[in-house]
């Protein structure tokens, strides 16, 4: 199946404590169905000292399910993404607007 939310995709939350928060997809498990988010569903993790890293208590975002996640299109407002083909290439549209996402 094709990605509806890739990396980089500017998304808000819709369900859970963070709802209505925006944020940008940072990585993508499309087996797990989950993606992480910047600054959102955030945890703090334990982490031991390293000759690199200082340790301590750090915040880290946590996966979120795709299903919670809807893309932001230009208007700054959740919609959904569906494909179509231009040509000979299939790209992603967001489907309140019509624009196309994948330039």
């Amino acid at each position: 199946m094709a990605a509806k939310l890739r990396k980089g995709d500017k998304v808000i939350v819709l369900a859970g404590k963070d709802k209505g928060k925006e944020g940008v997809i940072a990585s993508v498990d499309p087996s797990a169905g989950k993606a992480v988010v910047e600054g959102v569903n955030m945890a703090i993790r334990h982490t031991r000292q390293t000759q690199t890293d200082q340790g301590g208590r750090l915040p880290k975002a946590l996966p979120i399910q795709l299903s919670n996640l809807a893309f932001l299109d230009a208007n700054g407002k959740a919609t959904r993404v569906g494909f179509r083909t231009e040509g000979d290439k299939k790209v992603r549209f967001a489907k309140t607007t019509g624009d196309v996402i994948d330039a």
